[in-house]
């Protein structure tokens, strides 16, 4: 991973656990406090029934003559019993003192001489205690859990950043050198003309051909300008325009020694001018970037159809279904930067063009458009 994957890997991995930890946390927090306040109230529960018991049995017993039978109690918890003579007084009726929670009774009322039943147990801190390894247990097991799952979903979610890093630093080479190229010619041209202090016909269709091939590469990393102004679809001639598509690659066809055969109709669409010219441009440029030396490449126009056949390295079978897909290249036979066809097929979307493909490796591709 480069820099900026990292960044956005961590940053995506900080965010989940951190967030997934205050939840734990929270969750964590509330459940301990409602199982710390119905512990509280089991114990004071069951203190208060010990007392009421045990009171209920010196009651009985003065009541009936009978001797007192003290019962026996569960482990944890014991039971004492005030007697009157001892004038002790308790500030408190339930409390909590050397680790044990207490709670003091009048239920006797004084009968056989017995002023308060002081029940008291130790099992609360000790089950509180057992209740804080648990959830602090079940909280360290959840986070650990998270934390896996965090680390797998961060990897989930770089995955198409990290292919869309790949084909933007492939787009980013296939574009250095699809400028290298024209630039190397125009700088290799320009400088044969100043040597040789006059201006030929092959010097000149050399810078024609290389500016053009510059001013394509422009047209199109200028439609990749999401931000740049739509313009309003209007009433086209297509003829005309395929015509000068075709007349503007007349040069590049001809250094290849390329025969394009045309049969074009009037026909015509609605929508908008500049994004028609780049579609012309970028399937006539590829039929002839992709076509060997002396080939021929049929182009027909009539009204609600255009095709444009070459004779060309074709293409896999496996691969049709990928090519109008932004950044994939068919071939590396002809260089490219893999924009064009997705351009294409965007614009075709745009105003609701079927777009048919048909294709043989070794013998040529076709395209067929076709609107209503």
């Amino acid at each position: 991973m480069n820099d900026i994957e990292k960044k956005s890997f961590y940053s995506f991995l900080f965010l989940y656990l951190g967030s997934s930890l205050i939840f734990v946390s929270l969750s964590g927090f509330w459940y301990y406090s409602a199982q710390k306040s119905a512990l509280e109230n089991t114990t004071y529960y069951k203190l208060q029934h010990l007392a009421d018991k045990v009171s209920s049995l010196i009651i009985n017993a003065h009541m009936m003559g009978e001797k007192l039978i003290l019962p026996s109690v569960e482990d944890g918890y014991e039971y004492i019993l005030v007697s009157t003579k001892e004038q002790k007084v308790y500030k408190q009726r339930y409390f909590e003192k050397d680790g044990f929670k207490t709670l003091v009774s009048s239920a006797p009322q004084e009968h056989l001489m017995i002023e308060y039943v002081v029940a008291r147990t130790d099992n609360y801190h000790k089950n509180l205690l057992a209740l804080q390894k648990k959830v602090s247990t079940i909280l360290v097991l959840v986070f650990l859990a998270i934390a896996i799952i965090s680390w797998i979903l961060s990897k989930l979610f770089m995955r198409p950043v990290r292919q869309k890093m790949i084909q933007i630093e492939q787009f980013i080479q296939d574009i250095s050198h699809e400028l290298n190229t024209p630039i190397t010619a125009l700088t290799m041209s320009s400088k044969r003309a100043l040597q040789k202090q006059a201006y030929d016909e092959k010097i000149l269709r050399n810078i024609s051909i290389s500016t053009k091939q510059l001013y394509s590469i422009y047209k199109s990393l200028a439609y990749l300008n999401f931000s740049s102004k739509e313009q309003n679809p209007e009433y086209l001639e297509l003829k005309p325009l395929l015509e000068q598509s075709i007349e503007y690659y007349a040069e590049l066809s001809m250094a290849k020694n390329i025969k394009i055969q045309t049969n074009l109709e009037q026909a015509g669409i609605v929508a908008v001018e500049s994004r028609i010219e780049l579609l012309f441009s970028n399937l006539i440029s590829n039929a002839i970037k992709y076509s060997m030396p002396n080939t021929k490449i049929m182009i027909e126009l009539e009204k609600g159809r255009f095709l444009i056949k070459d004779e060309g390295v074709g293409i896999q079978s496996q691969k049709i279904k990928d090519i109008f897909k932004a950044y994939e290249r068919n071939s590396n036979l002809a260089g490219g930067f893999g924009v064009g066809l997705s351009i294409v097929k965007d614009i075709c979307d745009t105003y609701g063009i079927d777009i048919e493909v048909a294709s043989e490796l070794g013998v040529g591709s076709s395209f067929i458009l076709s609107w209503k």
